[in-house]
């Protein structure tokens, strides 16, 4: 018997007729990894471990999914030679794995440690990958063979890491090579690769360049400004500090992070720094700067939080370290303020925040700043028993404001808040000083606050010893009071310049701080800014209140559902409690509302104009129509909107294809599948299927959204440029195509005689003044069903398109910030020409 490792992979090959390298043993590095898309009998990735001078090759029939609850089927197939860690290209047809051969990731991988590369021998591998798609930590676990089954059946699975994420989004959005940037069609057809693309990881983009059969282009590629400038500068939000964290769904918070607020302006391929007063600290945070000028992005405006992590944990005193000795740091991205010229401000928190990650790859240096939708106070005691600051809280259905506002909250684990030094007591030890002094402005004038006498290292204090002797001062500028006087006796002065980070476990009634610990110098806030912050209660803040609408709804026994026993108050209620994941798709665009004033078994007509009748809470938008009028149509934009519309008679949202801001430029297209009555829901799931493999090839992702009624919309979102009828002329051909493919099985013309058996590709939602409807929004049929987003793995075991109902508000607002839903309907791709 042949000892030759590779001669399984040879004898299966006859290499006069493939492309593929003969199996020949080489030298390597030992520790890379590839993975390739393989369209053959059954599309799979397969994924290959340098070891022992081969790669250990393993076929993942669904691919490689970032969720650690995701455990994937990877059959062991024949080692294969380290050449063919390059291969990328078809294999003839009737040859062994017959059909085209993507590079789909590359990188280099490592036993975590303790481990060794042997656990493989004995059935399962823990190691870590540093691909350009897949990193982190991941298991390889070899399952029991079942009878005589002769095929070795292994699991993959994502350790829950900083890298783990949606349970679709690698092979979904990564639908080019690594390698070329090419697409699987363009593969097939031996399209000649471009130049290198600028990043071959992450979010679905069309081609650079035309292929010889699909003839599309990356718009971009061809209309992007030669250097377009960073934006300006704006004043970022800022928190309210609170004592109890808000509830309710019309909250989503956030680890509230412990190190700098920065916003990030990108354009022309750089990057600048700001700090939240707007100073330019570029150079302080070079190698931040450095990875958000590699963003796929013309120019962007991102705002988050600069961090240092020790043991595991964001730290402010590391961060100071690193910030002084170019140490390790990390931008978490939590808000989008522009894109691509394109004002965002006025969408709203979870719409901007989404469009954040379809830029935000992933990486040592640039991080998504994950939240959850309700659940608050969970995540506040997870983050206070894990060490960690606190929480940041916001409506999710607000504006960008560059000011202090309550729509963002703060709550903290510990007191803590920045002061200004305005003096030091003097040591009778060796050391420089006993303690510092320190103020806050209150009413406008600065105020004693106490002092601070622990947190200092020998290096930090001989530092500040140097600078407050160049700021020493015979006089105070503040004004002590009387009972605290004794207390600062011999006191040294110095003009209020510095700026301290001050942790404290509360404060006396004259508002002195006690048990305070000094945390660090803040030269990112001046002095005249630093004001006293006293937690607010949270129900002195308005907008806790939400999601309990201001709109009074008028018969809420009325029942609106007459099959169920949901009522007008019920739909209002489930309105208002789903308003936050509902609005980011449905805010501030036209809409098309289906009014049933006397329920669904009454009559029920569309309304898309408004005189006014519906009230302050409803907006209207000047639109010209084909002939020359305007008209002003409907739009609503926070969840009063929605409610309001609901007391008018409201059941369905229906939306346009763009927003009131860029009603000219599409932000999605649209293709729902109708099926012919005699059809099932599984004839649906695989004509959905179908249709997201052909976009695939284009270079498009696409996302599956469940009716509601019997069909399922494929939703393809696409960067706001191409304008209407180009978008109207690509749905149209694409339908065409795949009707004229499989006129069996598919019909793109609306006539009914011609659907029988068929599924009707419904492209006609893709032309200036169609309405499809809403993610979330109730449909007026039997049982009160939902348009619900899914994952394509999620539809894979679903049986019908009314899966989820008005009743599921709690369990819709869980789903909706899952790791199986992460980046649901976001991508960062422009339309291709076709």
């Amino acid at each position: 018997m042949s000892t030759d490792p590779l001669a399984p992979y040879n004898a299966k090959r006859d290499f006069t007729k493939t492309a593929e390298p003969a199996g020949t043993l080489a030298p390597g590095h030992g520790n890379s990894f590839i993975v390739q898309k393989h369209d053959a009998t059954r599309l799979h990735w397969d994924f290959r471990l340098e070891l022992d001078g081969v790669l250990k090759s393993w076929a993942v029939t669904r691919g490689p999914s970032l969720d650690p609850n995701e455990k994937r089927l990877a059959v062991r197939t024949e080692d294969h030679p380290l050449s063919y860690a390059s291969f990328e290209g078809t294999i003839p047809a009737g040859e062994y794995g017959g059909g085209t051969v993507m590079l789909w990731d590359r990188g280099t991988w490592s036993v975590i440690k303790g481990k060794s590369p042997k656990d493989l021998e004995k059935g399962h591998l823990h190691f870590v990958l540093d691909g350009e798609r897949m990193k982190g930590e991941w298991l390889l676990i070899r399952l029991k063979p079942r009878g005589k089954e002769k095929r070795e059946n292994w699991l993959l699975r994502k350790i829950d890491d900083a890298y783990a994420g949606g349970t679709d989004t690698l092979v979904e959005t990564a639908l080019t090579s690594v390698d070329t940037g090419r697409t699987m069609l363009e593969i097939a057809e031996g399209k000649t690769p471009a130049a290198k693309p600028k990043r071959a990881a992450g979010k679905a983009r069309a081609p650079a360049a035309k292929p010889s059969a699909a003839k599309h282009k990356s718009a971009r590629a061809a209309g992007k400004r030669a250097a377009p400038r960073p934006p300006a500068f704006t004043e970022p939000q800022l928190c309210t500090l609170v004592d109890a964290v808000p509830t309710g769904s019309a909250w989503l918070h956030e680890v509230k992070y412990d190190g700098y607020r920065a916003l990030i302006a990108i354009g022309g391929g750089t990057a600048k720094v700001y700090t939240r007063s707007g100073l330019d600290w570029t150079d302080k945070f070079a190698a931040i700067a450095e990875a958000a000028a590699a963003l796929d992005v013309d120019s962007a405006l991102i705002d988050g939080e600069i961090v240092a992590f020790k043991d595991g944990r964001p730290d402010f005193s590391t961060l100071k370290d690193a910030i002084s000795a170019g140490g390790d740091m990390t931008f978490f991205a939590f808000d989008l303020l522009d894109l691509n010229g394109e004002d965002l401000r006025a969408l709203p928190n979870l719409t901007r925040k989404e469009r954040l990650r379809a830029i935000v790859p992933g990486g040592d240096r640039i991080q998504f700043s994950e939240h959850v939708v309700g659940s608050g106070e969970q995540l506040f005691g997870q983050m206070c028993d894990g060490g960690l600051e606190g929480i940041v809280s916001k409506l999710a259905e607000a504006p960008y404001r560059g000011a202090r506002t309550r729509a963002w909250l703060k709550v903290k684990c510990t007191r803590r808040q920045e002061f200004v030094v305005i003096g030091w007591t003097a040591s009778d030890k060796a050391r420089g000083f006993r303690s510092l002094l320190l103020g806050a402005h209150d009413g406008g004038s600065l105020r004693y606050a106490g002092k601070v006498g622990t947190g200092f290292s020998a290096e930090t204090m001989a530092d500040l010893e140097r600078r407050l002797a160049r700021l020493e001062r015979k006089t105070p500028t503040v004004d002590v009071p009387k009972n605290l006087r004794s207390a600062v006796r011999g006191a040294h002065w110095v003009s209020p310049k510095l700026v301290a980070e001050i942790a404290f476990a509360e404060t006396t009634p004259d508002g002195v701080l006690r048990h305070s610990s000094f945390l660090g110098l803040r030269g990112d806030k001046a002095a005249k800014d630093v004001v006293l912050e006293t937690p607010q209660p949270l129900a002195a803040t308005p907008a806790a209140a939400a999601p309990t609408s201001r709109v009074k709804v008028s018969s809420r026994d009325r029942l609106i559902f007459p099959d169920s026993t949901v009522t007008k108050g019920d739909l209002a209620d489930y309105y208002a409690a789903v308003a936050a994941i509902m609005l980011p798709w449905s805010a501030r665009r036209p809409i098309s509302l289906v009014r049933c004033p006397q329920g669904r078994g009454k009559k029920c007509f569309f309304q898309k104009h408004d005189a006014g009748s519906f009230g302050d809470h409803v907006h209207q938008v000047p639109i010209l129509e084909k002939d020359g009028s305007t008209e002003n149509y409907l739009y609503v934009d926070d969840a009063d909107g929605l409610v309001a519309c609901v007391q008018m008679g409201t059941i369905e949202f229906h939306g346009w294809g763009s927003r009131i801001d860029a009603l000219e430029k599409p932000d999605r297209l649209i293709f729902d599948l109708d099926p012919d009555e005699g059809l099932d829901f599984g004839d649906t799931k695989k004509a959905a299927e179908h249709l997201k493999n052909q976009l695939a090839e284009l270079g498009l992702t696409s996302f599956p959204l469940l009716s509601g009624g019997k069909g399922i919309h494929v939703v393809v979102p696409l960067t706001p440029q191409a304008e209407w009828p180009a978008v109207k002329s690509f749905a149209d051909r694409f339908a065409r195509a795949l009707a004229q493919a499989e006129p069996d099985r598919f019909v793109a013309t609306m006539s009914k005689a011609k659907r029988t058996g068929r599924i009707f590709i419904d492209w006609l939602r893709n032309q200036r003044g169609a309405t499809a409807i809403m993610p979330y929004a109730a449909r007026a049929r039997a049982g009160a069903p939902v348009a619900t987003p899914v994952s394509w793995s999620e539809l894979r075991d679903l049986d019908t398109a009314a899966r989820w109902h008005v009743t599921d508000a709690d369990e819709l607002i869980g789903r909706a910030t899952s790791r199986a839903l992460a980046g649901w309907g976001v991508a960062d791709q422009v339309l291709p020409d076709f």
